[in-house]
């Protein structure tokens, strides 16, 4: 670990957890047995903790697009963002919707190619759809990105996580996976025939699985990762079951990128109490991954 290059580390929003959080971690860098990391953020900035406003989410995104380039010339080995105000944010950059998807344009590639997984110690899952209305999500559910971003999340876990023949589960959108049609069609005809592709194409996929038993005790030893059909029906799950441990990895990227699990949390900004167990499992498995890749 220690002879790969430096992770570079947001603080994200400075007027959340994210600079306390770092700075606590850097004072425990060697004690915790981490790799090499290069903070990035502005020193001295005239922010209030607790107090966000439009030179806070300056510094997160000019921070974000500094370590991005690191990253891409290969000054570092990967990249562990800190928690922003994604609304903030994008009352500056209109087209920010999140660090995800401004990690897919700054690296060149389609949006739906960036693939978010949220990694904990007892899950791993994925959502197909993010940063939509629940309304939508329904008429963004296709069977090419099912099929497309299943492929990105297998071919990530072979390569960044040693899983040699990974188990992947799919859930269905609907209660009980739409009960043959009488609660929604849309297994029947998007959900179901793109596992059957996926099937075909070697991939080991089941489903669509009822999401209200997908995650429970038993199952979750009978696949490597779950994929979900929306955002909280894959985030509450990984909150509840490792909440402080959780990683959000992006998949599908040229480069590497963690994050922890959770949001600038504003309201316990600058009081010192903020946990960094899940910075620090963002930091760990960035370097694991990164020196996965260099061997």
């Amino acid at each position: 670990m220690t002879q790969l290059r430096p992770l570079a580390v947001t603080i994200g929003d400075p007027a959340g957890v994210g600079p306390e959080i770092v700075a606590h971690i850097m004072r425990r860098e060697a004690e915790l047995g981490l790799p090499p990391l290069r903070v990035v953020g502005e020193r001295g900035s005239p922010v209030r903790p607790g107090q966000p406003d439009r030179a806070s989410a300056q510094c997160a995104l000019d921070a974000l697009g500094q370590a991005v380039a690191m990253v891409r010339s290969g000054e570092c080995s990967a990249l562990v963002t800190g928690p922003v105000a994604k609304s903030a944010i994008a009352q500056i950059d209109p087209a920010f919707v999140g660090q995800t998807e401004f990690l897919a344009d700054a690296c060149g590639l389609p949006r739906e190619d960036a693939v978010m997984m949220l990694a904990g110690p007892s899950l791993k899952t994925v959502p197909m759809t993010v940063h939509c209305a629940l309304a939508d999500v329904p008429a963004r559910l296709s069977h090419n990105l099912i099929v497309q971003r299943s492929r990105i999340v297998h071919a990530a876990l072979r390569r960044d996580y040693g899983i040699d023949a990974p188990r992947i589960a799919i859930a269905g959108l609907n209660p009980h996976a739409g009960e043959d049609g009488r609660m929604g069609r849309e297994e029947i005809e998007v959900i179901a025939p793109a596992i059957a592709t996926l099937r075909e194409q070697g991939i080991h996929a089941t489903g669509p699985h009822p999401a209200d038993t997908l995650f429970a005790p038993h199952k979750r030893g009978s696949y490597d990762v779950a994929i979900a059909m929306y955002h909280d029906q894959a985030l509450v799950p990984i909150k509840a079951l490792d909440f402080d441990e959780g990683v959000n990895v992006t998949l599908g990227l040229p480069i590497i990128r963690t994050s922890p699990d959770h949001g600038t949390a504003f309201d316990i900004a600058g009081k010192g109490i903020a946990r960094p167990d899940a910075m620090i499992a963002a930091i760990r498995m960035a370097g694991e991954i990164a020196a996965r890749r260099a061997r």
